[in-house]
C-alpha cells in the first residue's frame, strides 16, 4: 500500500492479502456510495457522509474496535504502528526496513524498538538459563 505520512512524506507498506481483499472491496464497492462530494476524492478513508475521516474520528474507531475485541488497555492509533514495528522486529526483520516502513528519517528513531527487544531477551535469559 502506497501510504502518504506525516509531512507528506510517501512510503510502501506491504499489506496482507485478507487485508487487500478487503481494501479492494471497500474501493470498488463501499466507497463510491459514501463519495456523494468531492471533498473526500484523494482520500480513502471516508466517513458515513463522504467526508475525509479526520485524525479523531480514526482514534475512536480504534478505541472501539479495542473495546469490542475485550482488550481493556488505553489503545490509540500509535499504539497500532508501535506493536507492527515491536512484531517486525521480534521476528527478525531488519531494522532499516523497519526504519523505512515507519518512515524515519534518523535509525536513532527506530532503534527505540530495539531496547523493547532487550528487555525481552533479559526476561527470557532470567527465565531459562540456570546461571542467570
Amino acid at each position: 500500500a502506497r501510504v502518504l505520512g506525516k509531512g507528506s512524506k510517501e512510503r510502501l507498506v506491504p499489506i496482507g492479502k485478507y487485508a487487500a481483499d478487503i481494501l479492494r472491496k471497500y474501493i470498488e464497492t463501499i466507497r463510491p456510495q459514501l463519495l456523494c462530494n468531492r471533498s473526500g476524492e484523494d482520500t480513502l478513508f471516508l466517513s458515513h457522509r463522504g467526508h475525509p475521516l479526520d485524525r479523531e474520528r480514526i482514534w475512536a474507531i480504534v478505541k472501539e474496535a479495542a473495546r469490542l475485541a475485550g482488550i481493556n488497555k488505553n489503545i490509540h492509533p500509535h499504539t497500532l504502528r508501535h506493536s507492527f514495528a515491536s512484531h517486525l522486529l521480534e521476528n527478525g526483520a531488519d531494522l532499516r526496513v523497519i526504519q523505512e516502513m515507519l518512515g524515519h528519517a534518523n535509525i536513532r528513531t527506530t532503534q527505540i524498538y530495539t531496547h523493547i527487544d532487550q528487555k525481552k531477551l533479559l526476561r527470557i535469559h532470567k527465565q531459562f538459563h540456570p546461571r542467570a
